[in-house]
């Protein structure tokens, strides 16, 4: 099953791709877009649930959404025109990477997408020249709860490097050059709310598709994930979001 497919199938109970609840989603939005007239940019939109969300009750507010998933952009689309919200947000198909804009944004989000960037500094680079002067990033990033066992590392195909324990995470944020001002350690029942919706729906799509070409891969897909999250990284990969400003 193509990979794209199979995380729309995947978020469909849980769009936010990432393990936060409804209400720290909107938590951390408040406090990333105080005001409500913001310019807004997302790097790594994916279906633009992020975006869509900062745009809802905020009249004020424009926002730039880059992706390379043609699908993914689809979505977003038919999303902000279902919500109104066409008019104030600009897709753009491309290696956010390369992106450039004639203009700066007081809030970049990067939650859980560091990866295209070759990890969260590089990320938090990128990041640093969308900027305005007072502008913030919110990031999202993987850390080691505790000491990643064999099991986690080959559930998560990684690496002991490939994160670091929270407080080092934090410190290597701030020995870049930023300054925390909010910030947000996901909970155990939002993991679990993330990993169960994840599963779930991909599951009952395809108990609900059995005559699809892609029912069999996808319920294997839901079984694997599940099995890695309850017996390898369960309580071992933490997430934290962070807001950040220049120091």
């Amino acid at each position: 099953m193509d990979r794209q497919l199979l995380s729309t199938l995947a978020h469909q109970d849980h769009p936010i791709a990432a393990p936060l609840s409804d209400i720290t989603v909107q938590r951390l939005l408040q406090r990333a877009l105080p005001r409500g007239d913001e310019r807004v940019l997302d790097l790594g939109c994916g279906e633009g649930e992020w975006l869509i969300r900062a745009l809802t009750g905020r009249p004020g507010t424009r926002a730039d959404g880059v992706d390379l998933s043609p699908s993914a952009l689809a979505k977003a689309r038919d999303a902000s025109a279902a919500a109104g919200l066409d008019d104030r947000l600009t897709l753009h198909e491309q290696d956010a990477r390369q992106f450039t804009a004639p203009h700066t944004f007081d809030l970049v989000l990067d939650v859980g997408a560091t990866h295209a960037f070759g990890g969260l500094l590089p990320a938090l680079t990128a990041a640093r020249a969308h900027l305005g002067p007072s502008g913030c990033v919110l990031v999202g990033e993987g850390f080691w709860e505790c000491e990643p066992t064999p099991a986690a590392l080959a559930a998560l195909d990684g690496s002991p490097d490939e994160f670091d324990d929270l407080s080092t995470t934090v410190d290597r944020v701030t020995a870049d050059g930023w300054t925390p001002v909010y910030g947000h350690v996901s909970t155990i029942e939002e993991w679990d709310d993330y990993e169960w919706s994840w599963t779930g729906s991909l599951s009952r799509w395809a108990l609900d598709n059995p005559r699809d070409p892609g029912s069999e891969a996808a319920g294997e897909a839901a079984q694997a994930h599940r099995d890695g999250w309850l017996n390898g990284y369960r309580g071992v990969l933490g997430f934290v979001t962070l807001l950040l400003r220049r120091s």
